[in-house]
C-alpha cells in the first residue's frame, strides 16, 4: 500500500513558492554569503546551492503535517548548502523549519529542541574560542543562536501563548456550559415546587367543590343545596386567595408589597376545621417543639393537606386521624383514613399528589410511606412521613 503524504497547507505552500523563487532570483543575480574561491567551499560550482535550496523549499511543504521529518531533512540540506557557495534563501527558510518544528511538533518535540539549539549555540562558542585562541570564534556560536536558538525560542514563546489560549478557551466553555447546566436544573427544580405548591394549594379546595357540587346537583332538597352552596363559596373564595398568592410569587416587580408567609404547623388546627367544614371527621393530635426548621414545617403541613385532600376523595365513611409528633432529632407526620371499597372517588383526581409528596420528603432526605393498613379500627390507609430536622432545600 502506497504511501499518502498529508496535503500541505496553503500557507505553507506559499512559503515554499516564495522562498524557492527567491532564491533563483539571488541565484541569477550571482549573489550569496561566500565566494567561490572561499577556503570553505568544495562545491564552487553555482548549480551546486541549488540542490540544497530546492530541499529546503520542498520541507517547507512539510511545515505543519510533518514539522519532525521536514527538521531533518532540512538540517541536511543546510549542512550541504555550506560547502557550496550558499544561499541566505535556504538559511532563512531553515529558521523557519526550526520555529515550525517547535510549533508544531509534538509536546516531547518543542520541549527538547529549545534546550538542544542552546547547548549547540554554547558549544559553538566556546569550542572555537578554546581551539583557535581567536575572539572572532564566537561568531560561530552567534550565528548558531540566530539560525537555531532564536527561532526555537520563538516558537516554544508562541506555543506557549496557543496553548494557554486554548486551555482559556475550552475553561470558559466549561464554565458556560456548567453555568447553562445549573440554570436549567434551577428552572427545573423551580418548576417542580410551583407544581407542588399549585396542587397543594388549590386541589384540596377544587375537590371540595366537586364534591358539594354533585351533591347539590344530586339532592332535590333545598337546605342541602344551600349548605352545598355556601361550602363551594367558601373554598372558591379561599381557592382564588391561594392562587392570588401564588401569582404574586411569580410576578416579578411586585413593588413593595411582601410575600406571604408559607404555612407552618400551627395552621394545622385551621386545616383541619376547613376538613372538617367539608364533611370529613378528623381528629388532630399534635407533639412538637416551636422554631422547628421552615422547610420541615411547610414540607408537614403539604403532606397533611394533601393526605386531607386524598381522604375527602377516597376514603370511606369514618374517623380521619391527623398525628404530627416530634421524636429523636425528626418529625414524624402521619395521617390514616377509613380503606374500603368504593364505587370510585368522590372527585377525579391527577395522581400528582403522592408525587409531590415524595418529592418534598426526597429533597429532605427524610422516607415516605404511603398504603393500606390494618389497625385495631379496621383497615386504614395511612401516609406517614419521617422528616430530619436539620435546614434542607427549599420544598
Amino acid at each position: 500500500m502506497a504511501l499518502r503524504l498529508p496535503r500541505p497547507h496553503r500557507d505553507d505552500v506559499r512559503i515554499a513558492v516564495g522562498g524557492l523563487f527567491g532564491g533563483l532570483l539571488l541565484w541569477v543575480l550571482g549573489l550569496g554569503p561566500r565566494e567561490a574561491t572561499d577556503s570553505l567551499v568544495l562545491l564552487p560550482q553555482r548549480w551546486a546551492l541549488l540542490v540544497p535550496l530546492v530541499v529546503t523549499a520542498g520541507c517547507e511543504l512539510l511545515r505543519r503535517t510533518r514539522p519532525r521529518p521536514a527538521l531533518l531533512i532540512g538540517t541536511a540540506a543546510l549542512v550541504a548548502d555550506t560547502v557550496t557557495q550558499g544561499s541566505v534563501v535556504t538559511v532563512v527558510m531553515f529558521t523557519d523549519l526550526m520555529y515550525a518544528a517547535v510549533l508544531y511538533g509534538t509536546p516531547a518535540t518543542a520541549r527538547r529542541l529549545p534546550w538542544l539549539t542552546g547547548l549547540l549555540t554554547v558549544i559553538g562558542a566556546v569550542v572555537p574560542l578554546m581551539l583557535w585562541r581567536d575572539p572572532q570564534a564566537l561568531l560561530i556560536g552567534v550565528g548558531v543562536g540566530v539560525v537555531a536558538l532564536a527561532p526555537a525560542a520563538t516558537g516554544w514563546v508562541v506555543r506557549n501563548h496557543r496553548d494557554t489560549a486554548i486551555a482559556e478557551r475550552l475553561r470558559a466553555e466549561q464554565t458556560a456550559l456548567l453555568a447553562e447546566m445549573d440554570r436549567t436544573q434551577a428552572v427545573t427544580a423551580e418548576r417542580a415546587r410551583m407544581a407542588r405548591e399549585l396542587h397543594d394549594m388549590v386541589a384540596n379546595h377544587l375537590s371540595a367543590i366537586a364534591i358539594h357540587s354533585t351533591a347539590a346537583l344530586s339532592l332535590d332538597d333545598p337546605r342541602t343545596s344551600r349548605e352545598a352552596l355556601s361550602v363551594i363559596r367558601e373554598n372558591s373564595v379561599e381557592g382564588l386567595a391561594e392562587m392570588r398568592r401564588l401569582i404574586g410569587i411569580l410576578r416579578d416587580g411586585s413593588g413593595d408589597r411582601e410575600p406571604t408567609a408559607a404555612p407552618t404547623l400551627d395552621g394545622l388546627g385551621a386545616l383541619v376545621e376547613s376538613a372538617r367544614a367539608n364533611g370529613l371527621d378528623v381528629v388532630l393530635v399534635t407533639d412538637h417543639a416551636d422554631g422547628l426548621p421552615a422547610p420541615v414545617e411547610l414540607a408537614a403541613y403539604r403532606i397533611v393537606q394533601e393526605s386531607l385532600t386524598n381522604a375527602l376523595k377516597h376514603a370511606s365513611p369514618g374517623a380521619v386521624k391527623v398525628g404530627v409528633a416530634q421524636r429523636d432529632g425528626s418529625l414524624t407526620a402521619c395521617v390514616t383514613s377509613p380503606y374500603g371499597d368504593r364505587g370510585g372517588p368522590r372527585a377525579p383526581g391527577s395522581g400528582a399528589g403522592l408525587v409531590g409528596m415524595r418529592e418534598r420528603v426526597a429533597l429532605l432526605r427524610g422516607t415516605l410511606e404511603a398504603g393500606p393498613e390494618v389497625s385495631p379500627t379496621g383497615r386504614v390507609w395511612a401516609v406517614r412521613a419521617t422528616l430530619p430536622l436539620t435546614r434542607g432545600e427549599s420544598v
